[in-house]
């Protein structure tokens, strides 16, 4: 059992630690198969091959999995390194913590983007960009998206309002799907419902590298997903009778069935069910 820690509790020497580990598994190699396994599994719902990571009831015990692979990959370089999450309703600002120079490092500079500053900034030589879908070497950044459509993180009471919703998840099983925690903070616009929003609108705020399929090509990836892990935690705590839905296989003539994974689906590329992820009490904890 260990413990994962929000990142502003961190002391110097465990950011230390944690950007040391990451930076010797890109060094590896092994980071950027991290990145390249996220671009495999984002498949939309436009497409018709099987989707397990987003826009999807797994979108919660797929990115799970995901987070524990690269921690016991971290864990090999150095033992006592877990993923921090960060809460991004509190610390909301380019000034916060996690954009220190000593960390995250921080915005992308003006016209190209590129992040300047901290271990990941491809000047400092230990990072560049491999397994992007872009021909961008750097890491690239963008606080608030762009002058003309400029983007807010979400709020604590936009969180709130996901949590409160008492069913995990609903037909169509999709990016439409109106009602549901997983839509609420998978946070897929919805015409006439609702904008982007909660997961999707931070990946909106940070903008560059984080906006598309190679997101994790960006460190903050993890932290980010970390709490959005904590958030699935907090939603199973206010509802202890509610289930991961759907509980079983689709009828044959669903639309979706074959490309949405019910309770006991095995998920690539693991085959892992998400019935075996509902629970993280034995490997980890939140502080």
């Amino acid at each position: 059992m260990y413990s994962r820690k929000n990142q502003r509790d961190l002391t110097r020497t465990e950011k230390k630690r944690l950007v040391g580990a990451i930076l010797e598994l890109k060094r590896s190699g092994r980071y950027d198969e991290f990145v390249s396994l996220h671009r495999q599994y984002y498949v939309t719902d436009a497409e018709s091959r099987p989707r397990p990571a987003h826009m999807t009831p797994s979108f919660f015990p797929w990115h799970r999995r995901y987070l524990l692979e690269f921690e016991k990959a971290l864990q090999t370089v150095d033992a006592g390194v877990t993923v921090p999450y960060w809460d991004w309703t509190r610390d909301n600002t380019p000034a916060a913590s996690l954009w220190a120079d000593d960390f995250l490092g921080g915005d992308g500079r003006a016209g190209d983007r590129q992040v300047m500053t901290g271990p990941f900034a491809y000047a400092e030589g230990n990072w560049s960009i491999r397994a992007g879908i872009t021909e961008d070497r750097f890491l690239r950044r963008a606080f608030g998206g762009r002058p003309s459509a400029p983007v807010t993180l979400p709020t604590e009471a936009e969180v709130d309002r996901a949590l409160k919703d008492p069913v995990y998840d609903s037909a169509p099983w999709n990016s439409v799907t109106t009602t549901g925690f997983r839509n609420r903070i998978e946070g897929w616009g919805i015409r006439g419902v609702r904008g982007v929003g909660n997961h999707n609108r931070v990946h909106r705020w940070i903008g560059g590298s984080m906006g598309g399929a190679a997101s994790p090509d960006d460190p903050v990836f993890w932290l980010h997903h970390a709490y959005v892990d904590l958030l699935w935690t907090r939603w199973q705590k206010a509802h202890p009778r509610a289930r991961y839905l759907p509980d079983r296989g689709l009828a044959g003539d669903d639309p979706q069935r074959g490309r949405i994974f019910a309770l006991d689906d095995p998920m690539p590329p693991w085959d892992v069910k998400p019935s075996q992820l509902l629970d993280h009490s034995g490997l980890y904890r939140y502080v």
